[in-house]
């Protein structure tokens, strides 16, 4: 084979052997995902406490992106990656491809959403949360997540939008060998197996607008607002520690107080831990697609079908962690999974809160007072709890308390 043969034969069949392999692995990616967005969802729709928390509108609606996600777009990308042929005709590529950017883009919308929602509760006055995220804030959050990839899927590639100029481009600076198959073709097509497949190709002008939209700009959202949380939260470690100091006891016996404020730093550091897991997660299933969707274009679309399969599938995985780093590290969570995998058995149910009292010792700074409460006493609850506008809540962005 000639180089541009093997430049074109942009995927090679699979022996029994590799495609059992891929199979069982693919298989698992789905299943992990469905079972997990699954379980998040009701978990939520059946515990009234999880339903009281601001935060979890956005993981419940994640979920359900995630869910649409291994439903609607893995099984198919599956079943072409084994059989190494697209079975499904021309438009139900194309309908495909618009579900694999909106899902997609949704996901990962509803991540920074979820940031900016940690940002407000974690890093401002509880006045402040209640103020910007209103039911109404909410609900127009939510909407935008679903709306605004909408104008990066469906509409520009029903319409062609993102394969306008290839064609041209192909044709005036690769006139090799006087062919004039464009590179679509090129790729669609394999003449080894005699294979079409489903492709997908960006123009410039769409996969920088793309990438921008999906990823870049969420992700430096993400940076920002979880930056700011790890400096808050490792900042709450230093004042609590710098109060046990300043409060410890001449006898050195360590008081209820102390022991809260130090489980409450090892909280904070543990939260802090959390908000690193996150984004190392997300950076690495999303950042190597989006940056190998923006230079293709740019060296003449001569990035390997392989190399694309495999970071499109790294990005799908995400949807089956998110429900791992979103819900399963959370005590509350847990505590719902349990009920329901154990068909309601009477010894996980919550107890009732009334006539329960939540240890916490409080202190003043600056004139202000300061509730140190424990958040695996307090049920591992994402939202800050309310306080009168002169108190601030220390409470961790996410506990991940095992």
């Amino acid at each position: 084979m000639d180089e541009l043969d093997a430049n074109v034969s942009s995927k090679e069949g699979f022996g029994s052997v590799e495609k059992v392999v891929l199979l069982t692995f693919l298989s698992a990616v789905i299943l992990m995902a469905v079972l997990g967005n699954l379980l998040v969802m009701v978990a939520v729709c059946r515990d009234r406490q999880l339903r009281k928390i601001k935060t979890n509108y956005f993981i419940v609606s994640l979920a359900f992106a995630d869910l649409l996600v291994s439903v609607l777009v893995m099984p198919f990308g599956a079943i072409e990656l084994v059989q190494d042929v697209w079975i499904y005709g021309e438009m139900f590529c194309l309908v495909r491809t618009s579900l694999d950017v909106l899902l997609t883009t949704a996901s990962i919308f509803h991540l920074c959403c979820i940031s900016l929602d940690r940002y407000y509760a974690i890093c401002c006055q509880p006045l402040v949360y209640r103020n910007k995220m209103t039911p109404l804030h909410i609900a127009l959050m939510l909407g935008g997540c679903w709306v605004i990839p909408l104008f990066i899927s469906f509409l520009p590639i029903m319409q062609g939008w993102n394969n306008v100029g290839i064609i041209d481009l192909e044709r005036i600076s690769k006139p090799r060998l006087g062919q004039d198959l464009h590179v679509i073709e090129n790729r669609k097509f394999n003449k080894n197996s005699n294979s079409t497949y489903c492709i997908f190709m960006v123009n410039k002008p769409y996969a920088i607008t793309c990438s921008v939209v999906a990823f870049y700009i969420p992700f430096l959202l993400m940076v920002l607002a979880y930056y700011r949380i790890y400096v808050t939260a490792k900042g709450h470690a230093h004042q609590i520690q710098m109060l046990q100091r300043a409060g410890a006891p001449s006898e050195g016996r360590p008081q209820p107080a102390d022991q809260h404020s130090t489980h409450r730093m090892r909280t904070e550091t543990k939260a802090a831990k959390t908000l690193c897991i996150i984004m190392g997660c997300f950076c690495l299933c999303w950042a190597p697609f989006f940056v190998t969707n923006i230079v293709d274009p740019f060296v003449d679309y001569t990035v390997p079908g392989q190399v694309w399969t495999a970071f499109l599938w790294l990005g799908y995985i995400n949807s089956g962690l998110n429900p791992f780093l979103y819900a399963f590290l959370n005590k509350s969570f847990r505590h719902a999974f349990l009920i329901i995998l154990c068909c309601d058995n009477e010894r996980y149910r919550r107890p009732s809160v009334l006539g329960q009292t939540v240890p916490c010792s409080t202190t003043t700074i600056n004139g202000s007072t300061h509730v140190l409460r424990d958040a695996v006493e307090c049920g591992g609850q994402w939202e800050s709890q309310s306080h009168p506008p002169t108190t601030s809540s220390l409470v961790a962005a996410q506990p991940s308390d095992t």
